[in-house]
């Protein structure tokens, strides 16, 4: 029986991961769970799967869990706070990790995990947006194994050869194509985009995805984050990746070769698809995903994006081709920006300028260690705050932002 934590099982990869682990009890015991605040979902999820720990990041909510799960559940301890998050991704008893924490948050629980040599399935894109280079460098010094769950870099690992740890270039690849659906407004006219609703901006035509996941996707920021991603999980250059637009969403990614051959993974847009494939490699294992039927598909489009529409994706690429804590900074304020969108403080086309201007005034600097890139984390946070209340954007009030 292989244990597995859980961090981040009330989002949607959660759930999904909760999903494929049932469809094999005979190999999988799940030993720890973790949510932010969802002490609800939690703890039905706790009396359903009995894991030796739960952990939620808000104090107060695990104080809830705790009672509630008080008699009921003697074999397992609840804790609260950042500090729990870590404690269930070190469990011994844990071989393989889900990192599905979304956002910065989700970075010292997956360094943890890769520090205690787990095999590691990484949900989590900011921890390599972030921290890429200490987060490589610790894989590579505490034997941990990372698995891609993102569709597109898992897609990418599913068509490389297997000795592609020694460079890409090595074994002929030529570059990365990640493919991209463009979200719900790759076709809406661009003087539209300023009046989108946050409903609007979270109704994904292909994914089921959480509210941020969702909202990054409609701007292209996502696949910015995955571009920065792809450059340190593959070992490659921004040069050498390529964001194709692909509205059917069936191509999850492709990999070409020098010889001209093109290489491509395909699937119905299904998170346990990935997630079945990092459980079980080198094997495979059932994930409860329908076969895809290319007689339904019948086509495949492909187009560049615009990065007139899609400005996040254009200062997504700048900050991997900057580097230091350029990406760190990129990232923080791409979190406030989004949440601000979504609490319709700021239009959706603002998201792009508090981050641009979050760059602008944060100039970056050479990464000097974790503590270094969560102070350029907190100092671009609190800039891009700065952004969303400073008076340039008081004109964003009202019914521009779909208010009630």
């Amino acid at each position: 029986m292989i244990g597995v934590a859980v961090l981040g099982a009330t989002g949607s990869i959660g759930l999904s991961t909760l999903d494929v682990l049932a469809r094999h009890p005979e190999r999988f015991r799940v030993v720890a769970l973790t949510a932010h605040r969802d002490v609800d979902r939690l703890e039905a999820q706790c009396l359903e799967h009995r894991p030796e720990l739960a952990v939620l990041a808000d104090p107060d909510a695990a104080v809830a869990l705790a009672r509630r799960l008080r008699g009921r559940l003697p074999g397992t301890q609840v804790l609260g706070g950042p500090e729990g998050l870590v404690v269930a991704a070190e469990l011994p008893a844990a071989s393989y990790v889900m990192a599905a924490i979304v956002g910065a948050a989700g970075l010292l629980p997956a360094l943890a995990a890769v520090r205690a040599g787990k095999r590691i399935l990484l949900a989590n894109k900011e921890a390599l947006v972030v921290a890429g280079q200490l987060f490589m460098d610790a894989v590579a010094h505490h034997g941990a194994q990372v698995l891609p769950i993102d569709s597109e870099h898992n897609a990418v690992f599913q068509c490389l050869p297997a000795g592609f740890g020694q460079g890409l270039e090595r074994v002929g690849v030529a570059r990365i194509l990640l493919t991209a659906s463009g979200g719900p407004f790759r076709d809406t006219p661009l003087a539209e985009l300023s009046r989108v609703t946050p409903e609007q901006a979270c109704a994904h035509p292909n994914w089921s995805m959480g509210r941020k996941i969702s909202v990054d996707s409609a701007t292209m920021m996502n696949k910015g984050l995955e571009l920065i991603e792809a450059c340190w999980l593959f070992g490659t250059q921004p040069e050498r990746v390529r964001v194709v637009l692909h509205p059917q969403s069936v191509i999850h990614s492709l990999v070409q070769y020098v010889d001209g051959s093109l290489l491509a993974q395909l699937g119905n847009p299904d998170m346990r698809t990935p997630i079945a494939h990092a459980l079980g490699w080198p094997g495979r294992l059932t994930s409860g995903v329908a076969e895809l039927d290319l007689f339904q598909v019948a086509r495949l489009d492909f187009r560049p994006p615009d990065l007139q529409r899609f400005p996040c994706l254009g200062l997504a690429a700048a900050a991997i081709q900057a580097g230091g804590d350029v990406p760190a900074i990129l990232n923080a304020a791409n979190e406030v920006a989004v949440a601000a969108f979504l609490e319709r403080r700021i239009r959706f086309t603002d998201i792009a300028r508090v981050v641009e201007a979050t760059l602008s005034a944060l100039p970056g600097a050479p990464v000097e260690g974790l503590d270094m890139l969560l102070e350029s984390d907190a100092r671009a946070r609190a800039v891009a705050q700065r952004q969303v209340h400073s008076g340039g954007l008081e004109r964003i009030r009202g019914a521009a932002l779909g208010a009630p």
